[in-house]
């Protein structure tokens, strides 16, 4: 695996938790379309602010070296970005429609 595929990989987790949780809570969504971009921008944000803690996906690929804590970690923030987002973005588009 290279950091690039990594990448790719955590985007398109974010975007199944965003639409996922979309589907679930009808309260939070934005259709399909809408989810998808959200999870996209949701997982991408989360890991880029909580990448420097060391699960960004060069620090998995280290020298060559496969670190799989570190990839379930990056999985498990990528879900909880998407789903962050799709919450923040509905809560200011509640705010703004009022």
């Amino acid at each position: 695996m290279t950091g690039t595929l990594i990448s790719l990989i955590s985007i398109v987790i974010g975007i199944i938790a965003a639409n996922v949780f979309g589907y679930l809570n009808k309260k939070y969504t934005f259709g399909f379309k809408g989810n998808t971009l959200i999870g996209v921008f949701g997982s991408i944000l989360i890991i880029k602010i909580f990448g420097r803690l060391g699960f960004n996906p060069w620090f998995i690929m280290n020298n060559g070296d496969f670190n799989g804590i570190l990839l379930i970690i990056n999985i498990i923030f990528s879900a909880i970005g998407g789903i962050l987002g799709l919450i923040i973005f509905k809560s200011v588009y509640k705010k703004l429609n009022k």
